[in-house]
């Protein structure tokens, strides 16, 4: 099944108003890529003024708190999101998993709650380098994805997968390692989802950067790429795009 590419950009604690302008700057990239799906995950403080600042394209948020509404201090609701122009969200980041405790249970119920409230979601998983190492990142991944996937409103989900260890790192796994990873989450996809779940991308995510962009494209059921660091400069972001929509023309 073909599957349209989508590369969207986490810029997790960073990012103020003079950023804008590189917002700006990818949002032009993105028209002129039309054949690409192109989106910045923002924080949450950015996300109402980047909206205004391109108007249509996609905005995101990078977390969401389960409850509508009510006693939680600090946090964001779904509505509130969509009230400042999200579109989408990144949950189950594995920065958010260690740092903050979050187990599979509360990914599950998060992007649930997303979804059921019209945000699209990128459910993110991955190993870390012990595990690699240990030869149990296949099993262990796929059983954070079974554990993490919602059970309703599966045709606004993508899955990215993220080895930990690549994260920052400038390691990258090798293109068999990335190709058996994601044929296996293709494989638990299509058990939760049946045929559907031939439709939900999958995307690599961990030192994707312009130089290694084509070759991890080209590899099977890599369906573009969630990028952390390099999708804060426009100079950095806008060659993946484009690499992405070369792969996809």
């Amino acid at each position: 099944m073909k599957r349209r590419m989508l590369v969207a950009g986490n810029w997790k604690m960073n990012g103020v108003s003079a950023d804008l302008a590189e917002v700006a700057a990818i949002a032009d990239a993105a028209r002129d890529n039309a054949g690409v799906d192109v989106a910045l995950c923002l924080p949450a403080t950015l996300i109402e003024r980047a909206t205004r600042a391109v108007p249509g394209f996609a905005i995101g948020a990078q977390d969401v708190h389960v409850a509508t509404s009510g006693a939680h201090t600090g946090s964001v609701s779904a509505a509130m999101l969509l009230d400042a122009g999200a579109t989408l969200m990144i949950v189950g980041h594995s920065e958010r998993r260690e740092a903050q405790r979050e187990t599979d249970a509360m990914v599950r119920a998060k992007a649930e709650t997303a979804l059921a409230a019209g945000l699209a979601v990128i459910l993110c998983v991955g190993e870390s380098e012990a595990v690699r190492d240990s030869g149990e990142a296949v099993t262990t991944v796929g059983a954070q994805l079974a554990a993490s996937l919602p059970q309703v409103n599966h045709r606004r989900l993508a899955i990215a997968y993220e080895p930990i260890w690549a994260i920052g790192t400038g390691k990258v796994p090798s293109t068999t390692d990335i190709a058996e990873m994601h044929a296996a989450l293709r494989q638990r996809l299509v058990a939760a989802y049946g045929d559907a779940g031939q439709g939900v991308r999958i995307l690599y995510g961990g030192s994707v950067k312009a130089s290694n962009a084509a070759e991890i494209f080209a590899i099977p059921d890599v369906d573009g790429a969630l990028v952390g660091g390099a999708s804060l400069k426009a100079v950095d972001f806008v060659p993946i795009v484009e690499v992405a929509a070369h792969a996809s023309a």
